[in-house]
């Protein structure tokens, strides 16, 4: 098990980091001070270096300005470390290389890559328990075997190394231990050679990575605090105008006294990264996994006979307390009793609720009971083996959802008609968010769009859809995609709006109507049987539920409230899960959302960009919830 990894900039800046176990500041400290301050790097690109109990290995892109960190206690002998280390520089410096090359630290790139690293973490490491598979057993080493998880991502940041770095490079807890060595030469203080310069605080980010923007310890007075589209902030000085644009201009329009340069959502799209075409012209999206193995690729060797077979076997991961090699055994409901408690102990750790781990449990154990083993299997293979398999059937559709192929058939009918898409939801899970995302992919198809904007009882919500409406016209004008907003002002019944659009949509020939809804609480009876009404008013093609990663088990009876919530004729038809860049590997919420109602996930979110849409690769989240 990895203990600490991190990404930072030669200047001292934490771009990205996962803390899994404390490490001591002093570990990364001499990194800092007696190889990169005083030069000792041996030869070659990649080093390490022991300190007490710890191993620490890093790699550098000297020409992004980058050291990528990998702490480890020295016991430990993890093979694929090396290959992490070369696989995280690739994707970091991929995914950030044009942001990483500007040298002004407010203009770092927000470096969201916990999935991507939880990603090649699993395949990694379940590649190298392949090959030990194939060499024969391998040792017994709970401390190895412990799970690489990021459930200790919510404990206090304290537990994170902390470190300052000054302008000279040198971290304080370094600085602090040689002064207690060396004698106080002058009353009147100072390095001799120069004046000390601010200190740049990097140590106490979030576990989930830093933004980028540094706060100089040396106040001068209060400032003006600009919030950008983002989620980052960056003082502003008075002569940069007035911070409350919700006046508008002359016309209405709330954005035009800002700058579109100042609009990170306004920036040209890399829609490369983001999906591609097919030989039809449509553009459809990628999923994580396939946009990691598109990275790696381009460096990335063909993997051999024995690394295939390596990664079809299945993983040694921490259930050490079942772990004895067997063959040839016959299994009974004693011999997987201890081996299910772990396993269903997991799946919780991972947010799937108790019912659901429980079900998954039941499954397994009915399907190897009486079943015999292979030749030198473990119990805990098999059990994970079947519980894969128990994920991958609870995750995979049923049915084809095929959105652009039902888009261009109504579309094709006669009398043609605009395909109907309705967003709900809890408050706050970001349905207009992710409707924008849904609504930008759709133009990348070069459809014409209609947003309605039915939530009529948030305050801003009708403003917050005719930014996004007006973002995303300036960003497909060149696409040849349209983009309009309807919209009847607050108070008003949204049944009505929506069948009002609907009929607008038909009349001007737009391909699809995008419905925003107001959110509600699923165990409020009144706000629930208004989307009864709704559904019979709207009759949308399409009814998407967006529910969040971070609610965790409260997510089962959410599905079933608004699944049941349309009338007895009618149900859901995806769901799109959002932010999935929050939890890390903790993503049980899409299994107890699928298996509560049987209703497949189609998306995922994975940030606040309009490109941060995916589809959902199975073969990922079972990688995720088996890690």
């Amino acid at each position: 098990m990895i203990d600490y990894f991190t990404v930072f900039t030669t200047g001292g800046i934490v771009l990205w980091q996962k803390c899994n176990q404390p490490v001591p500041a002093a570990t990364v400290d001499s990194l800092v001070s007696d190889i990169f301050i005083e030069d000792r790097r041996s030869a070659g690109e990649r080093s390490s270096l022991t300190k007490d109990r710890y191993t620490v290995k890093w790699t550098t892109a000297n020409d992004f300005g980058i050291i990528i960190v990998a702490v480890y206690q020295s016991l430990l002998q993890i093979s694929f470390i090396d290959e992490l280390l070369a696989s995280v520089k690739k994707l970091f410096t991929t995914l950030y290389g044009e942001e990483l090359k500007n040298k002004d630290p407010e203009k770092l790139p927000v470096c969201k890559f916990d999935d991507y690293f939880a990603v090649r973490y699993a395949e990694l490491e379940k590649l190298a328990a392949g090959r030990k598979a194939a060499e024969g057993p391998m040792p017994s080493n709970e401390d190895f075997q412990k799970k690489f998880t990021s459930s200790d991502e919510s404990e206090d940041a304290s537990d994170a190394p902390s470190r300052v770095i000054n302008s000279d490079g040198i971290s304080d807890g370094v600085k602090n231990e040689k002064a207690a060595k060396t004698p106080n030469l002058s009353k009147r203080g100072g390095r001799r050679g120069g004046r000390a310069g601010p200190k740049i605080r990097v140590g106490r980010e979030s576990p989930f990575g830093s933004s980028g923007d540094e706060v100089l310890s040396k106040k001068s007075g209060k400032k003006l605090r600009k919030w950008d589209t983002d989620g980052s902030a960056r003082d502003v000085s008075d002569e940069e105008g007035p911070l409350d644009f919700s006046a508008g201009d002359a016309t209405g329009d709330v954005t035009a006294m800002g700058k579109d340069s100042d609009n990170p959502l306004l920036e040209d799209e890399n829609v490369e990264n983001w999906g591609s075409k097919t030989k039809s012209g449509d553009f459809i999206l990628k999923d994580l996994s396939s946009e990691i193995n598109s990275i790696l690729a381009t460096t990335d060797s063909p993997r051999t006979a024995e690394s295939t077979s390596g990664a079809s076997a299945a993983l040694a991961s921490g259930f050490g307390f079942f772990r004895n090699i067997i063959g040839n055994k016959v299994l009974s409901e004693l011999d997987l009793d201890k081996a299910l408690a772990g396993m269903k102990e997991h799946l919780m750790k991972k947010n799937v609720a108790p019912e659901v781990a429980q079900h998954l449990c039941d499954v397994v154990s009915k399907s190897l009971v009486g079943r015999k083993t292979g030749n030198w299997t473990s119990i805990e293979k098999t059990v994970r083996a079947a519980m894969e398999d128990a994920l991958r059937k609870i995750l995979t559709p049923s049915t084809s959802v095929d959105l652009l192929h039902e888009i261009q058939r109504v579309k094709s009918a006669n009398p043609p008609r605009p395909y109907v898409i309705s967003v709900v939801g809890v408050n706050g899970v970001g349905k207009s968010t992710n409707l924008s995302k849904i609504a930008f992919w759709l133009l990348q198809n070069d459809l014409k769009l209609l947003i309605a904007a039915c939530d009529t009882f948030r305050s801003g919500a009708v403003e917050q859809l005719r930014v996004h409406a007006q973002n995303l016209k300036k960003l497909t004008e060149r696409e040849g995609g349209e983009i309009e907003l309807f919209e009847k002002g607050y108070g008003k019944d949204a049944a009505n709006i929506a069948r009002d659009a609907i009929t607008y949509g038909r009349e001007r020939g737009f391909d699809v109507v995008l419905i925003d809804t107001a959110g509600r609480r699923h165990n409020d009876t009144r706000l629930m049987s208004s989307l009864e009404k709704f559904a019979k008013y709207a009759n949308p093609d399409k009814i998407v539920m967006v529910g969040e990663a971070l609610v965790g088990t409260d997510s089962v009876q959410q599905a079933r409230n608004f699944n049941a919530a349309f009338g007895p004729s009618r149900n859901l038809d995806f769901f799109l899960i959002s932010k999935c860049d929050t939890v890390g590997d903790m993503i049980g919420s899409m299994v107890n959302m699928t298996y509560s109602t049987g209703i497949p996930v189609l998306f995922v979110g994975t940030g606040q960009m309009y490109t941060d849409l995916r589809t959902l690769s199975v073969s990922w989240a079972v990688n995720m919830l088996m890690g």
